[in-house]
Parts: structure tokens; C-alpha cells; sequence
């Protein structure tokens, strides 16, 4: 057996690999930072596809450095509890049910009283 063991090295000290011959991906830094201001820098791959949000080490979600203006959604407009009302409703709805519930809402005070 101790004619095969391989003299003076020690197993799992060091490879026996070389990076003669090996070409690195060309890669790209993407800068994120989270609402609380901590940057972290992930390198992708020229070709990869980045994502506009990531996680950050605090555990809140993270905006590229250059599309914090962006929503965290994809571009999608975010909508109010007043723009999915109006969806329903009109206006001129809304006011006349206001009307009522006012109206309803005093002749209740009115009865508590008496």
C-alpha cells in the first residue's frame, strides 16, 4: 500500500488544478439599497437577468441604487383605498350615501337623548 500513496503531500492540503486556460464570465456589479440605507453590492453575470429588488441582511427588501424611484411591485402603479372606492362608486354615489349615513348618524344622537 505504501507504494501508491502519493509522497510528501497530505490529503485534501491543496488542489492539483491550475487557472492556466480559464476564463472568468465578464460580470457587473448591481448596487441595492434598503430603506434603512445599508448598500449591498451583488455581482451578477453581464448576460443575467437582474432583479429589481433584493434582500438585505436586516431583512427588508432592497431597490437597485438607480430605480429607487421605481415602485417594489414591477412598475405597477400602487392604488388607494379612495381609487378602489371609486372603482365602485361614483361621486355623486359617495356623496349621497354620506348624506345619509350623516343624516342616519344624527337622529341617532337625537333618540339617545330624549
Amino acid at each position: 500500500m505504501a507504494e501508491r500513496s502519493l509522497r510528501g503531500r497530505s490529503i485534501g492540503a491543496k488542489s492539483l488544478e491550475s487557472d492556466e486556460g480559464v476564463t472568468l464570465a465578464e460580470r457587473k456589479d448591481v448596487v441595492y439599497v434598503c430603506p434603512k440605507g445599508h448598500r449591498t453590492i451583488v455581482p451578477f453575470a453581464k448576460q443575467a437577468t437582474v432583479p429589481a429588488t433584493w434582500f438585505c441582511h436586516c431583512g427588508l427588501t432592497c431597490v437597485q441604487e438607480d430605480r429607487q424611484g421605481d415602485p417594489l411591485d414591477g412598475g405597477k402603479a400602487k392604488r388607494s383605498h379612495y381609487d378602489m372606492l371609486l372603482e365602485r362608486r361614483t361621486e355623486e354615489e359617495l356623496k349621497a350615501l354620506l348624506a345619509k349615513k350623516i343624516e342616519e348618524h344624527e337622529m341617532g344622537e337625537l333618540a339617545d337623548y330624549e
